[in-house]
């Protein structure tokens, strides 16, 4: 008779750790975020404040641009009840980098932004985000020569882009 029992023990505990193991794993997954909705992005720029002509004439779209990158890193998460993001664009590193135009490793996209929510305040976050041209490099044409960027290229742009908007979307997460 005493293995009997023991056995019946043996197997009242399995069935309750089995139990507690799937009851873990479902709260996990009840539990697991879900990518942060959003409802509004808006990047604005002073351009009148780039002090020089030449970069404020070649960054003219850079506000239309990033929010569009922006968006479109996110259309799946669009939502009324979302968060709201804004980006301000410093107007001094954009002239800055644009100078730098020799030193193109030492040029950065730099921005404040803002995550706010109209519906939960624990979705809020502000924070000063500098891409540098060495993040930015991973957004070149696959094969492109690094040699041949220059500050004024569509190519160095569209990664600068790109890696700022990659940037603000990662903070979602």
């Amino acid at each position: 008779m005493p293995d009997l029992t023991i056995k019946r023990n043996h197997d009242m505990l399995g069935k309750i750790v089995s139990t507690t193991l799937i009851g873990a794993l479902m709260a996990t997954a009840a539990f697991a975020e879900s990518p942060t909705k959003v409802k509004d992005v808006d990047v604005s720029i002073d351009l009148t404040a780039i002090t020089n002509p030449k970069a404020a004439a070649y960054w003219t779209t850079v506000s239309d641009d990033l929010e569009g990158a922006i968006v479109a890193r996110v259309t799946d998460q669009i939502a009324d009840d979302g968060v709201n993001i804004s980006v301000d664009i410093s107007e001094l590193a954009l002239s800055n980098s644009f100078q730098s135009a020799f030193d193109i490793e030492q040029s950065s996209l730099v921005g404040d932004v803002k995550i706010t929510s109209e519906t939960n305040n624990t979705k809020f976050e502000a924070f000063e985000l500098s891409v540098s041209f060495d993040q930015a490099s991973q957004f070149l044409p696959e094969g492109y020569d690094l040699a041949q960027v220059t500050s004024d290229s569509k190519e160095y742009y569209t990664a600068m882009i790109g890696a700022f908007a990659d940037a603000v979307v990662k903070h979602l997460e």
